[in-house]
């Protein structure tokens, strides 16, 4: 399973794929969804603004509940991943790191299963609350992604539908 950071969500809409334009690529995700490929836990759903138009297009049918990950996460994943940042953060640091943490956390309660996805690139160079999802990651054991290397282990093409 594919758990999906929002700057996955944000950059295909802003970027490659807006929604208006690549209806497919939405679909798809939605698709994907059903199938449990791809899911985004409710901590990531909701850095998500409503007012946009990602927000709008979550609210549509059961985009929302299609997507959002059904589970709690464990409190003490989440501190072990924090702890990956720093052992001694202060809290301006926990608020700038936002909600990473429980993403890899989903992760790592699955780890053989499920794969983080975000379009952050690696940096081993950054410290602290500026470390990045693929070098925390990778301190822990869990498997990441970039969108587009998602795209491909899915078989994403705008002509998807005729496969099913």
């Amino acid at each position: 399973m594919h758990l999906l950071d929002a700057n996955v969500l944000i950059t295909a809409h802003n970027l490659y794929y807006p929604i208006g334009r690549f209806p497919e690529f939405w679909d798809w995700l939605v698709h994907m969804g059903e199938a449990g490929e791809i899911k985004v836990p409710v901590e990531i759903l909701e850095e998500i603004t409503e007012g946009s138009e990602i927000g709008r297009w979550l609210s549509e049918a059961d985009n929302y509940g299609v997507l959002r990950l059904d589970e709690d996460v464990d409190p003490a994943l989440v501190q072990a991943v924090i702890e990956k940042y720093a052992t001694d953060l202060n809290d301006a640091e926990v608020i700038e790191i936002g909600r990473d943490p429980f993403l890899i956390a989903y992760a790592m309660a699955l780890s053989d299963d499920r794969i983080v996805v975000t379009v952050e690139a690696s940096k081993p160079s950054a410290k602290r609350a500026n470390r990045r999802i693929p070098d925390v990651c990778k301190d822990l054991g869990v498997r990441w992604c970039n969108s587009f290397e998602m795209m491909s282990a899915l078989n994403f093409t705008t002509g998807w539908r005729s496969r099913i």
